[in-house]
């Protein structure tokens, strides 16, 4: 069986689209996939060996440089690639319009979301089957049952088992101390950041306590951010792909992070992490895997899903004003590959 997947972004969500996978390898013997997905996230597929064909799609350059893409006919070939195969089966794991979109486009049986679990309401005129699935679980369960019921297997109740091979991961481009912490302290969004000033408190508990502390970041403002964490001891990275990130996450004894793309690499590879949540739910898209830990605000107004912070008062986002570095660092201590260090 031959199928095409349509899952766009964002990283994390591409992240937590590969248990589906890995469910249906297990379900159902000599299945392959292809997979459309932007262009910027097009290293994680190739993560899970079964995926043999990444088709990477530039949705969210073209929106920017619409005049270039068509000068270079950069649709053309996209339409041209999805259309070069006929698949037993095209799943629409996204549920929004530009995901149906391109499942639409795709040759094949068009599965998705039926019109009161899909994402973007009007989706669903792009599958020809469509699919209910019940709104309120967590984003991976959604997956697994999706991808279950469009291919005809019984949706499981395992675990969450992401299938990636460690060996397809590049070499680790920088030399990196024995014992580290990764510390994964930004996210697009601002309501999702947890105070810089608090990120500093937990680099100094984490020097204290003999550890290094390595700091990725993807724009020059969290370079800038991360420098500042990292004061005299951290370790700041250079510019580096997804996938060697992920090399070099591989290699820490834990993460520390937030609801973000990087934090849900580190579950993936079973790398031992702790997420903090403030204006999203962990019980919908919280990291998820072996020794992972999600540390929520109670605060009155969390789980807003919001992008911004619009509490009246300072500093934002409010909700994080709760979760204390002490708590965070007590949590990061108990973790099997940090306990008695």
């Amino acid at each position: 069986m031959k199928v095409l997947i349509v899952r766009l972004s964002s990283m994390g969500d591409v992240v937590q689209t590969l248990p589906a996978i890995e469910d249906a390898a297990r379900a159902i013997p000599g299945i392959s996939f292809d997979w459309v997905v932007e262009e910027e996230f097009a290293d994680i597929p190739h993560w899970h060996p079964r995926v043999d064909r990444v088709i990477s799609a530039s949705l969210r350059r073209w929106k920017k440089e619409a005049a270039s893409a068509l000068r270079g006919n950069e649709m053309g070939r996209l339409l041209k690639t999805i259309r070069a195969e006929k698949y037993d089966a095209v799943v629409d794991l996204q549920g929004e319009m530009k995901s149906a979109m391109l499942t639409r486009l795709a040759r094949g049986r068009r599965i998705g979301y039926d019109s009161r679990s899909v994402h973007e309401w009007g989706a669903q005129a792009a599958y020809r089957r469509r699919i209910r699935v019940a709104k309120g679980q967590h984003s991976i369960t959604r997956m697994r049952n999706l991808m279950a019921m469009s291919l005809g297997y019984e949706p499981p109740a395992t675990p969450v088992e992401y299938g990636v091979d460690r060996s397809l991961l590049p070499l680790v481009p920088i030399d990196l101390p024995e014992r580290f912490l990764v510390f994964v302290h930004s996210t697009s969004w601002s309501s999702k950041n947890w105070h810089e000033s608090s990120w500093r408190k937990l680099a100094e508990l984490a020097f204290s306590s003999g550890f290094d502390v390595v700091l990725p970041w993807g724009s020059q403002a969290e370079r800038e951010r991360s420098h500042r964490i990292a004061g005299s001891q951290g370790i700041v990275l250079p510019t580096l792909s997804i996938a060697q990130k992920a090399a070099i996450i591989t290699r820490a004894a834990a993460v520390v992070g937030l609801d973000t793309g990087l934090s849900h690499i580190a579950a993936a590879f079973g790398v031992p992490g702790v997420s903090l949540y403030g204006a999203t739910d962990p019980l919908l898209v919280g990291a998820t895997g072996l020794n992972q830990v999600n540390i929520a605000s109670d605060f009155e107004c969390r789980f807003c899903h919001e992008k911004k912070c619009f509490y009246p008062t300072e500093p934002k986002p409010v909700c994080f004003t709760l979760i204390e570095p002490h708590e965070v660092w007590s949590r990061v201590s108990r973790l099997p590959s940090t306990a008695g260090f």
